[in-house]
C-alpha cells in the first residue's frame, strides 16, 4: 500500500498525530531541564486505546506496564509535570478539555475546559502553567494555572497549532502551526506571541535543546525534513534530511543527540524508521527499523534509553542509547501515540513478579516458585490456587490433584504492596485419552475435511496420520484428500503424563462418480423363480435402486427377488454416492419358462 493512500485513510487522525510528537517532547525536555535526576523510580505515560481513551503507565526501571488509567475518549496529548506529581491529557470529544491525573493514585482529579480540538500540551519546568494548543483555523493556545486548574489566558497563534514545547528556563513556548507553516514563540511572562518563525513546512513535532539555543521541528511530509531554528534570531538555521514523514522528535539530556521517528523507511514502504542525529555535525549516527507507524518519542531522564510508540503495532520500542539498538518491545494498549515521561522520583513500592519450574506435569507435581519482584520487597504472600498459601520468598509447593491452578503473589515493603496474578499458571495433568471428530466422513474428490480434537486430559501436542501418507501436528487441522479411496485416520496426543492413540479404521471415504453393474443367478427357470442379484458397481456407491421389471423395486445392495409370472424381464440398477449417480439396464435379462409349453419360453416382453 502506498504511504499516500495510508495518509489519506487516516486523515482525521493526522491532526492528532501531528502533536503527539510534541507531547513526548514536552515530557522529555522537562526531564532534561531538571538537570541530573535524583534517585528514584521513573514512569512513562502513553496515550493508548481505540480513539485514545486510556493512558498506559510504564515503569522504566522494569519496562513493564504497571497501570492503565481511564481518561475518556478522544485523548490526544499527554505531558507530565517536572516533579512527577501530575499528568495532563488533552481530549477532543465534545467540548475540548484537559484531564489532570494524580500520579500517586493514577486517578483523574480534575477536568479543565479549554479551546476546541486541543492537541499538544506542555508543562513549564516550575509546574505552574500548562500550555495547550487548540487545533483550528483560528488557532489558539490555552494557558492553565495548575494551582487552580483554570484557564487564565488564551493566546492567538497560527492556523491549526499542534506541537508545543517549553524551553529550560520556562520563558518561551514554541508552537508548531501546521497549516500556517509557522512556529509561534510565546513569552510566558506576558502570554503574548513575541515572534513568528516562517518557512517551516507543516510543523508537527517540536523539541527544544537543553541549553535553549535551538528548536527542532519536524515537517511530516514525504520529503522528510527536520528544521533547526536558532532561538537568538528566530530564523531557520538549516534543514536536516531524514526518512519520509517524520513525526516525533526528542533531544538527549546532554543535547548531543537528536531522535526522530518517521512513519516510513522509504517512500513506498511505511514500516517505521528511527533516526539518531549528531547535533554537532547534523549527520545521522544510526537509522533503524522500529514498529509500525511510530509516532511518539521520549528519552529517559538519565539518557540511557529512548522510547518510541508504534501506533499500528500496539507496542513501544525501547532503544539502548549507547548502542543505538532496540533492546525490548513492550505490548501496550491499542494504538499508542502520545508519550509523556515521569520526571521525578516516587516512593519505590514493589512490583510483584515471579516464575515457577515446572509449570506443567503429572500429579503429584512439585513446583519451585522464584520471587522476581523488584524494589526490594521484605514480605511475600503466595496463594497457590489449591487452597494453600506461603509467606516464604521462594517456596516449593506440591500439587496432588489434576487441574489448572491460578497463582497470586503479594510483595510488600515499607512503602506499600503490589499484587500479581497468573491465571491458569500451573497445569497438573493426567495421561490424555485421544479422540476426534471430523466435519465430514465421505465425499467426492478433492475432499476437504476439518478434524477436531476432542481428547481429554489436556494434551499439549498432537500427531495426526490421515491415512494418505500425510500428517499434521496442529490440534485441529484441515486436510484435503486428492485421491479416491477409503482412509484410516489416527491421532496421537501427549502431555507430561504420557501419550495415547486412537485409530478410526476406514473413517474417511473419498469417492468418484460410481459405474453401475450387477449380475444375477439364476437368470432363467420355471415359476416361481427366486433370483439373487449381486451389485458389482465400481466407485463406492452409497445407495442402490433396483427395478426388477415386474413393477417391484428394492434399495438393498444385494437383494433377492421372487418372480411369480412367466415372461422376459428387464432389470435396472441405479447407484449413487456423493459424486453423482449412474444407471445400467439389462433387457430380457430374466426369463421365466411358460407352464403350458415346457422348455419353451413365452415371447411376451415386459
Amino acid at each position: 500500500m502506498k504511504i499516500g493512500k495510508k495518509l489519506n485513510s487516516v486523515a482525521l487522525a493526522l491532526t492528532a498525530l501531528s502533536l503527539f510528537l510534541i507531547f513526548f517532547l514536552s515530557a522529555a525536555s522537562a526531564a532534561t531541564e531538571q538537570g541530573t535526576p535524583s534517585a528514584g523510580t521513573y514512569y512513562a505515560y502513553i496515550i493508548t486505546g481505540v480513539n485514545g481513551d486510556t493512558v498506559s503507565v510504564i515503569d522504566i526501571a522494569t519496562d513493564n506496564v504497571t497501570a492503565t488509567v481511564d481518561v475518556g475518549v478522544s485523548s490526544f496529548g499527554v505531558a507530565v509535570s517536572s516533579d512527577g506529581t501530575k499528568v495532563y491529557v488533552t481530549h477532543q470529544s465534545n467540548a475540548g478539555s484537559v484531564s489532570v491525573i494524580d500520579t500517586a493514585t493514577n486517578k483523574v482529579t480534575a477536568t479543565v475546559p479549554v479551546g476546541k480540538n486541543p492537541e499538544g500540551v506542555a508543562v513549564t519546568p516550575n509546574g505552574k502553567k500548562v500550555y495547550v494548543a487548540n487545533d483550528g483555523r483560528n488557532g489558539t493556545v490555552s494557558v492553565i494555572d495548575t494551582a487552580t486548574n483554570k484557564v487564565t489566558a488564551t493566546v492567538p497563534v497560527g492556523s491549526y497549532p499542534c506541537g508545543v514545547a517549553v524551553n529550560k528556563a520556562g520563558t518561551k513556548v514554541y508552537v508548531g502551526n501546521r497549516v500556517s507553516d509557522t512556529v509561534s514563540v510565546i513569552d510566558t511572562a506576558t502570554n503574548k506571541v513575541k515572534a513568528t518563525v516562517k518557512e517551516v513546512g507543516s510543523p508537527y513535532g517540536v523539541a527544544v535543546s537543553p541549553d535553549g539555543s535551538k528548536v527542532y521541528v519536524t515537517n511530516a511530509g514525504r520529503s522528510g525534513t527536520v528544521y533547526v531554528i536558532d532561538t537568538s534570531t528566530n530564523k531557520v538555521q538549516t534543514a536536516l534530511g531524514v526518512k519520509p514523514y517524520p513525526f516525533g522528535v526528542a533531544v538527549s539530556p546532554d543535547g548531543s543527540k537528536l531522535y526522530v521517528t518517521s512513519i516510513v523507511k522509504y517512500p513506498d514502504d511505511y514500516g517505521g524508521a528511527f533516526s539518531v542525529i549528531d547535533t554537532a555535525t547534523y549527520t545521522a549516527i544510526a537509522i533503524m527499523g522500529v514498529g509500525f507507524f511510530p509516532d511518539g518519542v521520549a528519552v529517559s531522564p538519565d539518557g540511557s534509553k529512548v522510547y518510541v510508540t508504534n501506533e499500528l503495532s500496539d507496542t513501544v520500542s525501547i532503544i539502548d542509547a549507547a548502542t543505538n539498538t532496540v533492546t525490548a518491545t513492550v505490548d501496550v494498549g491499542n494504538g499508542p501515540f502520545a508519550f509523556g515521561q515521569f520526571i521525578g522520583p516516587i516512593s519505590p513500592v514493589p512490583v510483584a513478579n515471579f516464575s515457577a519450574n515446572p509449570i506443567e506435569g503429572k500429579a503429584p507435581l512439585t513446583v519451585a516458585f522464584t520471587d522476581k519482584s523488584t524494589r526490594s520487597p521484605t514480605k511475600w504472600k503466595w496463594n497457590f490456587g489449591d487452597g494453600t498459601t506461603s509467606t516464604k520468598q521462594n517456596p516449593t509447593h506440591k500439587y496432588f490433584k489434576a487441574g489448572m491452578y491460578t497463582v497470586t503473589l503479594i510483595a510488600t515493603n515499607d512503602n506499600g504492596s503490589n499484587t500479581i496474578t497468573k491465571s491458569d499458571y500451573i497445569q497438573v495433568v493426567t495421561k490424555p485419552v485421544a479422540n476426534f471428530t471430523s466435519s465430514i466422513t465421505s465425499g467426492k474428490t478433492p475432499l476437504k475435511v476439518t478434524f477436531t480434537d476432542t481428547s481429554t486430559g489436556s494434551p499439549t501436542s498432537w500427531k495426526w496420520d490421515f491415512g494418505d501418507r500425510s500428517t499434521s501436528i496442529f490440534q485441529n487441522p484441515i486436510h484435503k484428500y486428492l485421491n479416491v479411496g477409503i482412509y484410516t485416520v489416527s491421532l496421537t496426543v501427549k502431555n507430561a503424563a504420557g501419550s495415547n492413540t486412537v485409530t478410526k479404521t476406514d473413517y474417511i471415504t473419498v469417492v468418484a462418480k460410481p459405474i453401475a453393474e450387477f449380475s444375477a443367478t439364476p437368470t432363467s427357470g420355471k415359476l416361481p423363480l427366486t433370483v439373487k442379484f449381486t451389485d458389482k458397481s465400481t466407485g463406492v456407491p452409497a445407495a442402490w435402486k433396483w427395478s426388477f421389471g415386474d413393477g417391484t423395486t428394492s434399495t438393498k445392495q444385494n437383494p433377492t427377488h421372487e418372480y411369480l409370472q412367466e415372461g422376459n424381464y428387464k432389470v435396472t440398477l441405479t447407484v449413487t454416492n456423493a459424486a453423482g449417480s449412474n444407471t445400467t439396464t439389462k433387457k430380457n435379462y430374466i426369463k421365466i419358462a411358460t407352464n403350458t409349453r415346457p422348455g419353451i419360453y413365452s415371447e411376451n416382453k415386459i
